[in-house]
């Protein structure tokens, strides 16, 4: 009986052995890099430029169309993706507004078939301190081309507006709208501080 319990221990010893060769063995070996859970995140991002710029590429097309057909405005292409008229030019010698200047300003916003969606009553008269507070991109860059007392019309692609959220109201998404908007007046942040 104690060579069959010398036998077995040996057996045990063997296997335990040879097992824990096994554990060392498969532990030793060098870590494999994890795949990511998901692959597709690549096609997803492609897909969406794609989308994105053949929807400018749209709405450029139609803002381009209506400058076509206008023959009476003399339209400029905008550094910053829009374009603009003016319907009342001045010399062009004027101060423009500079950051943190407050500025006195109305417009309205359309769809570009002229169909209005606020109206200059609607929105009234605003008060701006430049670049300090929320306007959509367009609008905030309008204004630093403006000269007091100009009014002029500008054509504004969705990416330059209201984007992909709208305005919550009556603008939905990727919109693109015309505005006409009259800088009315320019003040020293300093003399707007002290009234």
């Amino acid at each position: 009986m104690k060579k069959q319990i010398n036998h077995i221990s040996k057996t045990l010893n063997q296997k335990s052995l040879i097992l824990l060769i096994l554990i060392l063995i498969v532990a030793c070996k060098t870590p494999e890099a994890r795949r990511p859970v998901s692959q597709e995140s690549n096609t997803f991002i492609r897909e969406t430029i794609k989308i994105n710029k053949e929807l400018i590429a749209y709405e450029e097309g139609l803002i381009k169309e209506i400058i076509e057909e206008d023959t009476v405005n003399n339209y400029i292409t905008s550094d910053n993706g829009f374009w603009y008229f003016y319907n009342k030019d001045l010399d062009g010698n004027g101060e423009k507004p500079e950051f943190g200047e407050k500025v006195v300003f109305n417009y309205n916003i359309s769809r570009l078939d002229g169909s209005p969606i606020y109206t200059t009553k609607e929105i009234g008269e605003r008060t701006y301190v430049m670049d300090k507070e929320n306007l959509f991109t367009g609008l905030r860059q309008v204004l630093k081309l403006m000269e007091e007392g100009e009014t002029i019309t500008f054509l504004f692609p969705s990416y330059t507006a209201f984007g992909y959220y709208g305005d919550n109201a009556k603008i939905g998404t990727n919109v693109p709208i015309k505005s006409t908007v009259t800088l009315k007046s320019i003040q020293d942040s300093l003399m707007s501080n002290s009234k």
